[in-house]
């Protein structure tokens, strides 16, 4: 493990926005924060090609398993050093990715909570579209069981696939991809709305779209049950299990692409997701049970119409079909401030805080974006505090080193240990090429 002390970090500004019922007023994160706090980053890990995500092993080795885009899995030991080979290497069954950009490949991985006895777990995946996928769709979700390699316990099974379920999809992007075990003991499973923009068009069912169509997986959060059933299990509370043609494995609905999501470790062990939005504004919801977080009525908490994304209509209906109210997001942010700064363009969700090495920040929620445009890499991180009225206010970590208070890199995604410490996942260009993927603790300041 290298120790680097690359950065400070400073809360550096809140970040407010002014919601009304037309365009969205933005005011500048300029007001300074009362906890001011200072943090670093820690390299852990550098060489990669786009790690998307970061696992941690809850078996008690301390253990975490970094997710590489391009299809491989690998393993940091306890004492911060990578592993020689792949814990599990799926390149062979990853559609082919597009190397100056592409949103799909190895997305998700979730270790059965009683992995320790059983050595399950399970990864979400695209691969070649389904032999009876519609002319023209574009790839295939999988969601797949593995089993650890009985001989090593640095290595999987790779012979051991068990295919639990498999999502059509229509275009290339929009793939949601992460997975994780609730505090239930149920699998959660995070899906986009199948690609292309706005959700309509070809595979996005006309006049609802995919997020609001019960029908479909596509644009929702899905709750199974791996410990029954075959392939898989519908829990019996699961909201729409009772409802006509509606899926019964959806749990939350109206969702574009839930890029990044986690359990807190603590509290009331609430359920946080990044959905990425569109033209004009970025999103973190709390997911609850048959929720139905507004895609395509809404983006954000604002209004959103298709033929005109750029232009929010000044009123839209605050119920989707059924007549079941939307529910806003708890953080929202623009990707223009007021006089034309750019100021994000993805939201990438992140964590609760629940480690030790920074106790000013428990549960306190850290998440970003990929960057400030596309042109040169400039990710930010966020962190959001819950007020005692149950409003959230998010702020700027500000590099104290870097003259745009920037990590100076394109940030890809969020980890966290069984500690309760956080990872950032970075790279210093867009697609998966190359190797300038790293990953980085972060950790208190010196």
């Amino acid at each position: 493990m290298q120790a680097l002390r690359v950065a400070s970090f400073t809360f550096a500004a809140f970040f407010s926005l002014t919601i009304g019922a037309g365009c969205p007023q933005n005011v500048p994160p300029d007001t300074p924060p009362p906890d001011v706090e200072a943090i670093s980053l820690e390299l852990i890990v550098e060489g990669l090609i786009s790690p998307v995500g970061l696992a941690a092993i809850n078996d008690g080795s301390g253990r975490l398993v970094i997710l590489d885009q391009v299809g491989t899995a690998l393993i940091i030991d306890a004492d911060g050093n990578l592993q020689a080979g792949p814990f599990l290497d799926l390149r062979d069954r990853v559609v082919t990715l597009m190397p100056d950009f592409d949103e799909r490949g190895l997305l998700g991985l979730a270790f059965h909570p009683d992995y320790a006895a059983n050595g399950r777990f399970f990864v979400f995946y695209t691969a070649l579209k389904g032999a009876d996928a519609p002319e023209g769709f574009d790839s295939q979700i999988r969601i797949s069981e593995f089993r650890v390699s009985s001989e090593d316990p640095d290595r999987a099974d790779a012979d051991s696939e068990r295919i639990l379920l498999t999502i059509d999809k229509p275009q290339f992007n929009h793939n949601g991809g992460e997975l994780a075990f609730g505090p239930d003991g149920y699998l959660y499973i995070m899906v986009g709305d199948g690609g292309g923009g706005n959700d309509v068009g070809d595979g996005h069912t006309p006049g609802l779209g995919n997020g609001q169509d019960k029908t479909t997986l596509l644009g929702k959060i899905l709750r199974i049950n791996v410990d029954a059933g075959d392939p898989y299990g519908v829990p019996a509370d699961n909201p729409f299990v009772e409802e006509g043609a509606a899926r019964p494995e959806i749990w939350a609905l109206g969702l574009r692409n839930p890029w990044r999501a986690s359990f807190d470790q603590g509290g009331t062990r609430r359920l946080f997701v990044g959905d990425a939005g569109q033209d004009l504004i970025e999103e973190v919801d709390v997911i609850t049970r048959g929720g139905n977080f507004g895609w395509n009525i809404k983006e954000g908490r604002h209004c959103f119409e298709y033929v005109s994304p750029g232009e929010p209509p000044r009123s839209c209906l605050d119920v989707d079909a059924d007549g079941d109210a939307l529910i806003d997001p708890i953080i929202e942010y623009p990707h223009v401030m007021e006089g034309g700064a750019l100021f994000g363009v993805v939201v990438i969700g992140g964590y609760v805080y629940r480690g030790e090495a920074i106790p000013a920040l428990d549960g306190q929620y850290f998440f970003g974006d990929y960057s400030a445009g596309f042109d040169a890499p400039a990710g930010r991180i966020f962190a959001a505090k819950e007020g005692s009225d149950g409003k959230w206010t998010m702020r700027e970590l500000s590099i104290g080193s870097a003259a745009d208070g920037r990590l100076g890199s394109f940030l890809l995604g969020f980890g966290q240990d069984e500690a309760g410490e956080v990872y950032v996942l970075t790279s210093q260009v867009i697609g998966p090429s190359g190797q300038t993927g790293r990953v980085w603790k972060v950790v208190a300041a010196e």
